[in-house]
């Protein structure tokens, strides 16, 4: 496999060139599919696991007509918008775009909470070509008047399922309904959900959909370990497990902010090297651990959901789940954080007694087994639910079949009662 392969879905000289730079070798499967769909300016919804290439999958066929658009004689006016969820996948994309236009003549600019508006801003009035955005705080700058979107005409929805998951759709129908009506839009998800069929619905015009998402290949790929724990011992037992068994880079998901406050401070007391990101954090304290956690600084990182979203490492080895999420999606999400590019991982789960059937119901809908482990020096002492075994069926009920009902018959007549029963006449 070379990287002459891109040449074969139609990239220019200078994207390969930033390809080969880069150490790609040859398109990805959603590469494939959805470079040539957008080169020829259709609408698309994509759903691929993480790790597949996604972000090339749209930046690549965008900056290829993008160059060919640009009149740089005149001051630049957007003309393409990507939203994402969250701060952290902002700048991800950002570094990307950086990287695929280091020879094209491209500019580009962020919008997200948390930072300074005043030196967004200043970026965009200067004049850029791209703008990668959270929902609202784009919004604040098209309402401050910073910045007009009726010249852009093409929209890209990354993680497009954890954006309208997060509550934005109203957010999200609003630019929609003030960019160029000639615009081209896709979506890129892990998943298609309802939601993101139903703003397709209304938005997007005879889209092709590209689904390579298969969410039993992407556990699979993964080796599962569950841990029965007593709640309480939760905290003491993970610090257990990391330094006894020596793991480095392990990504710890919670629920709550507070859980993820608690976990970093015994952790650091315990003598491993432990951040944390979730809605609380200052961007760059979130950008920082982010960072020293990609270069082995800290051992550690814990994260809330909506933070862990923006979280790409190609090599992680751990992630763990210290409390079970509310539904499959996100557990699908948060485990795909490992196992990515080819990569082998693993996922430690924590259950308490209490989670036993919300684990069950993962289970399930993923059609995998976890296999359950009790560590000797944390035996359970919370009351452990009772297990009730099915009553094993007769054949003939599994069958359902009823056995024939015998119909009554009659007593024999003797001679002696058919001469009573004539005298009695």
């Amino acid at each position: 496999m070379t990287i002459e392969k891109f040449g074969s879905i139609q990239l220019s000289k200078e994207l390969i060139k930033a390809l080969k730079e880069e150490g790609y070798e040859s398109p990805t499967a959603i590469q494939k599919q959805a470079i040539p769909v957008l080169l020829n300016k259709k609408d698309l919804i994509a759903a691929a696991k993480s790790g597949t290439g996604k972000t090339a999958a749209f930046l690549l066929p965008m900056l290829e007509q993008l160059k060919e658009e640009i009149d740089y004689n005149k001051k630049r006016v957007p003309r393409v918008l990507i939203i994402v969820p969250t701060r952290e996948l902002v700048n991800q994309i950002a570094r990307n775009i950086s990287n695929y236009s280091r020879h094209l003549n491209i500019k580009h600019a962020v919008s997200y909470g948390g930072v300074s508006n005043k030196l967004q801003a200043e970026k965009i009035k200067k004049g850029v070509d791209i703008i990668v955005a959270t929902p609202g705080r784009l919004l604040d700058h098209v309402e401050n008047k910073i910045l007009s979107i009726s010249s852009i005409n093409r929209v890209i929805l990354d993680e497009a399922d954890t954006i309208l998951e997060m509550g934005f759709i109203e957010e999200v129908k609003r630019i929609l309904a003030q960019v160029s009506q000639y615009r081209q839009i896709s979506m890129f998800s892990a998943t298609i959900s309802q939601n993101v069929k139903k703003l397709a619905k209304e938005f997007l015009n005879n889209p092709t959909v590209v689904e390579l998402t298969n969410v039993r290949q992407r556990v699979d790929s993964i080796e599962h370990t569950a841990y029965k724990i007593d709640s309480f011992k939760k905290i003491e037992m993970l610090s257990f497990l990391i330094g006894s068994k020596n793991y480095h880079k392990v990504l710890v998901f919670v629920n709550t902010k507070k859980i993820a406050d608690e976990i970093t401070q015994q952790f650091n007391l315990d003598g491993l090297s432990t951040l944390c990101i979730h809605g609380d954090i200052k961007q760059p304290a979130r950008a920082r651990a982010l960072r020293d956690f990609k270069s082995d600084k800290i051992r550690v990182l814990v994260a809330t959901d909506i933070a862990g979203r923006g979280i790409d490492i190609e090599d992680l080895p751990y992630v763990v789940n210290f409390e079970l999420p509310l539904s499959t999606d996100d557990f699908t999400h948060r485990v795909g954080r490992t196992a990515r590019a080819g990569k082998t991982g693993q996922a430690i789960t924590l259950v308490c007694a209490n989670e036993y059937k919300q684990l069950e119901k993962i289970e399930k809908d993923l059609m995998i087994t976890i296999k359950r482990l009790v560590l000797d020096e944390y035996e359970l002492t919370e009351k452990q639910p009772r297990l009730f075994k099915k009553k094993k069926k007769k054949l003939t009920e599994k069958k359902n079949i009823t056995k024939p009902v015998k119909k009554a018959t009659s007593k024999k007549t003797t001679k002696r009662d058919s001469n009573r029963n004539f005298r009695g006449k």
